[in-house]
């Protein structure tokens, strides 16, 4: 069938109608008959079994049944009236129900004539009855295309309301395969559908939706999830190959004296064999005469700060200038404070540009930049001014980059192009054609371990490496799960560690009591830890959401510097706030919080070499879910296995948040459970391309033409939306 007639807008299917279309539109997204054909079922419906009426059990199951209408009547009751048609079969008879649409129902019934129900069964009365049945005249039902395994489409209430039913669909969907005859051109190379020893795409279709047994829904659905992750995979990994061959980035070809000096006089310990690995794969990326756009996976604490440093050292090292993005204040003062010691060593300029800079430091800042003096900027969202102009930015890294939206990135981006405006025409009003230069290298981190199924199909298009590995000497933390009533043996555990000179944090959900909630808030909490950690034995800090920045940056400088014992907070103090002397963590009301959250909170401890602790405080109401995210939490310190924990309980939709990195909006396939089918279907894409890069040969023919009409037609398989 030809591709082009599948972009047939679905107002001209015969039975759609404009109100219809419209309405198949806002609920459903069908737009074309493309749409229709890509609506899957979500479960099947087996009607292999006919029962007779005196086989009916008192179980409220689904059953079908072949009788005939011999009587119809309406009956009062409090509210309007209720329509009754018996029905019977040659062992009894019972009851046919509607509670509404009376006029239309009894006009559209037939005495006398064989029909098939099917619908969930009633006691009532001494007799069985049937609410609201699907029907059909046994003679139309034999003439279907109707399946033994009738299938559920998607739906929304509005649809149901309006009487677009399941049936409804089930009758557009047969209209449809009439129309086009059931044909439909192939997708897939011969290679791959004889490798898998895969059905064709006709059969495939067919099957989703009019299956005949189990065993060809199957094979329809394998075919079918393999050539939808296949040609992610292959616009994924095309674009990556696109973006090197096209994008050319600055060769840093030295590795000079900053990076020397540093790594032979000021590195203070053994780098991992996992930083080492790390380091060679950017150092490759940034010799390549290709734009570096590397993510650097490393669980907490595994040291990525160290090799972001050594990689913009190399941009010195040639001539650059380099900045390092972080998403909050305290994170990036973090960074600042971490790198200026270094930095003061090897004689580079560094500076701090965030919300709080003052208008007189901002205006040196900017001078120095724009004049080359300035080698290192760090800062949060400031970076991304307008005013902010580079000499020539080299490399940009950003931290925790899942919590800046793809604008703000590609606003980084720009920031390295050497904007030459064509003559007589200013900066302000070049369009991206105009840009001419070459953008700065990319290095996006993040401590969020992100499952491999995800990473292969979010970040598919990004070269990725991982710190797979803890520096020596790090402890494993140990965590416990403990209920409220075990709060006083808690407490005695934290005097015991703040005896030994240790500090604490203890992290609360909420900030004010929530009437709908009944969980432990900040201030309560707050309020029972003076009690308990008095002045003047005791110093504690309070750190939230709500503080100005300045009381905030005020406590937390207190904690760091020793001169409080106890860190009360909420969730500001999840990412990279770095004491190496608090070695407890204390999450109240734990059962609150994600699986990512609590991993991220835990890696605020162990930082030192003592031995850290982590203990999970919650009531006895716990759901499923929440069970099993402290049993992980306590099984594990692997950043990974939590992460693949994280996707079974949430789905990739909640793990990336669909204002960032776009969801993967999958019609039939599902990345956790499909994950083997994944792995193949972007195996099988890279060695494609690695032998046909513009998939030119005749024996990809087919595969150039799918992902050529994939790229037209975005709206076919919308799949990162």
């Amino acid at each position: 069938m030809n591709t082009n007639f599948l972009q047939t807008p679905i107002d001209y299917l015969k039975g759609v109608g404009p109100n219809r279309a419209d309405l198949l539109r806002k609920e459903l997204g069908l737009h074309t008959y493309q749409d229709l054909i890509n609506l899957f079922p979500n479960s099947y419906i087996d009607r292999t079994q006919y029962y007779k009426i005196n086989q009916l059990q008192r179980n409220s199951s689904e059953v079908q049944i072949i009788g005939q209408i011999i009587d119809v009547h309406e009956v009062p009751q409090k509210r309007g009236k209720r329509l009754i048609a018996r029905f019977q079969d040659d062992t009894g008879d019972m009851e046919l129900v509607w509670f509404r649409g009376h006029k239309w129902i009894r006009e559209s019934l037939k005495l006398d004539k064989e029909y098939v129900i099917f619908g969930k069964t009633n006691w009532f009365n001494g007799k069985y009855n049937m609410p609201h049945p699907e029907m059909e005249l046994l003679e139309d039902y034999k003439k279907n295309l109707r399946s033994a395994m009738q299938p559920i489409y998607p739906s929304t209430e509005k649809l149901s309301n309006k009487g677009i039913s399941n049936r409804v669909i089930s009758k557009l969907m047969q209209q449809l395969f009439t129309e086009t005859k059931g044909k439909f051109t192939e997708t897939l190379s011969d290679n791959l559908i004889s490798e898998f020893k895969l059905v064709s795409k006709s059969d495939a279709l067919f099957n989703v939706h009019f299956p005949k047994n189990q065993e060809l829904l199957s094979r329809a659905e394998y075919r079918l999830k393999f050539e939808e992750l296949f040609y992610i995979q292959l616009q994924l990994i095309r674009k990556n190959l696109i973006h090197k061959s096209k994008i050319k980035g600055f060769p840093f070809t030295i590795v000079g004296d900053y990076f020397n000096t540093f790594f032979k006089t000021h590195l203070a310990f053994e780098l991992t064999n996992a930083q080492k690995r790390v380091l060679k794969e950017i150092r490759n990326d940034l010799g390549s005469n290709a734009q570096m756009n590397r993510l650097l996976q490393g669980d907490v604490g595994s040291g990525k700060t160290i090799v972001a440093l050594m990689s913009m050292l190399i941009a010195l090292d040639n001539g650059y200038q380099a900045c390092f993005m972080a998403p909050t204040e305290i994170l990036s003062v973090q960074h600042y404070n971490v790198l200026l010691d270094i930095c003061n060593k090897l004689k580079i300029s560094i500076k701090l540009l965030t919300g709080s800079s003052k208008t007189l430091e901002r205006r040196k800042i900017h001078e120095a930049l724009e004049n080359g003096g300035l080698q290192i900027l760090i800062g949060t969202h400031a970076l991304l001014e307008d005013k902010v102009k580079f000499k020539n930015l080299g490399l940009a890294i950003i931290d925790e980059q899942h919590r800046f939206g793809v604008a703000q990135r590609s606003k980084l981006w720009k920031k390295g192009s050497h904007l030459i405006p064509p003559k007589g025409r200013k900066n302000k009003s070049l369009t991206s054609k105009e840009i001419k230069g070459t953008p700065p290298h990319i290095l996006v981190m993040t401590a969020t371990p992100i499952p491999r199924t995800l990473a292969m199909s979010v970040y598919g298009d990004l070269d990725i490496s991982i710190i797979d590995e803890l520096p020596p000497g790090r402890k494993s933390i140990k965590t416990v799960h403990r209920f409220d009533k075990n709060r006083l043996k808690v407490f005695r555990f934290i005097r015991d560690e703040i005896a030994k000179g240790r500090q604490v944090y203890i992290v609360y959900p909420l900030i004010q009591e929530s009437a709908t909630m009944d969980y432990k808030d900040l201030m309560d909490g707050y309020e029972s830890i003076v009690r308990y950690f008095p002045l003047p034995d005791y110093q504690i800090s309070i750190v939230h959401g709500r503080m100005k920045p300045a009381d905030k940056d005020y406590e937390m400088q207190r904690f760091i510097k020793g001169e409080t014992q106890i860190m009360v907070a909420t969730t500001v103090i999840e990412v990279g706030v770095d004491v190496p002397n608090a070695s407890v963590m204390i999450i109240e009301s734990a059962e609150r919080f994600g699986l990512s959250q609590l991993h991220q909170l835990r890696g605020r401890v162990g930082r030192g070499a003592e031995q850290s602790y982590c203990i999970l405080m919650t009531s006895y109401k716990l759901s499923n879910d929440s069970k099993t995210r402290l049993e992980t939490m306590v099984r594990t310190n692997d950043g990974f296995e939590i992460a693949e924990v994280d996707l079974r309980l949430r789905g990739p939709g909640d793990i990336m948040g669909t204002q960032q990195s776009g969801v993967l909006n999958l019609k039939i396939a599902d990345i956790i459970k499909d994950s083997d089918i994944l792995q193949h279907a972007r195996y099988y894409a890279k060695k494609i391309l690695k032998s046909d890069p513009s998939l030119t040969s005749p024996a990809n023919k087919v595969l150039l033409l799918t992902y050529k009409q994939i790229t037209k037609y975005k709206n076919i398989w919308n799949y990162i939306s």
